[in-house]
């Protein structure tokens, strides 16, 4: 079929990949958000799949608004059979999703009706989820409602982060999507409607909602640090200037309930053993990044600053 792929960030690179090297079908366009200011200079970026069309010699397409008419006239003249989605990070109107023949088929990351929305894989860590998956499904005017094409699924290991859990589905959700396309043109594929019932919703998770709430319990902060890495980052606040956190490490913790450590309370156990206080028992830190400076192991970075008795995060 003839496609223009709708994606944006590196995540989307897999399918991408995988349409292209299947050798069945011809990505004519690929459609990503505009360039946007980047790094220390704030230069202007293309977008990860943009620059993966522009290292190929495809066109790119990147409008503000998939709703502007330019944009609708010339995907009406590319006139693909359908467009693919990955992550493409912008509503798409009724009149856009009319177009291609087949329609838009977006690639998700959940099994859908669970996690609608832009996160799902953070939400899935976050609410200890031990199995997750991707479908991919008809794109319509509501927020990830339209029927499924197909699915499949992933555990959830107990070291994952986000990070990690998404680049696995970015993969396998990435032939997934092709299985769909092939499927689609031979005309032996029918989207099923999602069942109405195990409906949960996945927003965007902001940086406020990132700071680790040490009076949680330790499972509790576990899953919230594994869920923001890599972003937004989980975070707290150490002597008033706010410090990045990698994953924690439960088990062998500290006891509240043996009045040993408050909610945030930091103690250095050995060498390199940082344990942090929570509503239950204490976490070990893993990396710590303090504002300027390169993420370090928790031990470096606690004799670095010369922890002092009572001292907490948060």
């Amino acid at each position: 079929m003839r496609l223009v792929f709708a994606g944006t960030p590196e995540v989307a690179l897999p399918a991408l990949d995988a349409i292209a090297a299947s050798g069945r079908h011809e990505i004519a366009a690929v459609l990503t958000r505009p360039d946007a200011p980047a790094g220390r200079g704030k230069k202007l970026m293309r977008s990860p799949a943009g620059a993966w069309a522009d290292e190929r010699g495809i066109e790119v397409l990147t409008p503000v608004k998939p709703r502007e008419p330019g944009f609708q006239a010339r995907l009406a003249e590319i006139a693909p059979d359908c467009v693919p989605v990955v992550a493409y990070g912008a509503l798409v109107p009724q009149a856009a999703l009319d177009i291609p023949r087949h329609g838009w088929v977006n690639l998700h990351f959940s099994l859908l009706p669970a996690w609608r929305g832009a996160a799902p894989v953070q939400h899935a860590l976050w609410h200890g989820d031990e199995v997750t998956g991707a479908s991919v499904f008809q794109l319509e005017a509501g927020l990830d409602t339209g029927p499924v094409f197909g699915t499949l699924t992933e555990t959830i290991r107990p070291s994952d982060t986000s990070g990690d859990l998404l680049a696995r589905l970015a993969v396998d959700g990435g032939k997934l999507l092709v299985d769909v396309l092939d499927g689609i043109e031979a005309g032996a594929l029918r989207a099923v409607p999602q069942p109405a019932d195990g409906v949960t919703l996945a927003p965007k998770i902001t940086v406020a909602d990132a700071e680790v709430a040490w009076a949680e319990p330790a499972f509790a902060v576990g899953r919230r640090v594994r869920a923001c890495t890599p972003a937004p980052g989980a975070w707290t606040t150490f002597r008033g200037e706010r410090v990045k956190l990698g994953p924690v490490s439960l088990g062998t913790g500290i006891s509240l309930d043996a009045g040993v450590l408050a909610p945030g309370e930091i103690r250095i156990v050995g060498k390199n053993d940082v344990h942090i206080g929570t509503g239950t028992t204490s976490v070990l830190l893993g990396e710590v990044r303090a504002q300027g400076k390169k993420p370090m192991a928790a031990g470096a970075w606690a004799r670095g600053v010369r922890i002092e008795a009572g001292e907490h995060l948060g």
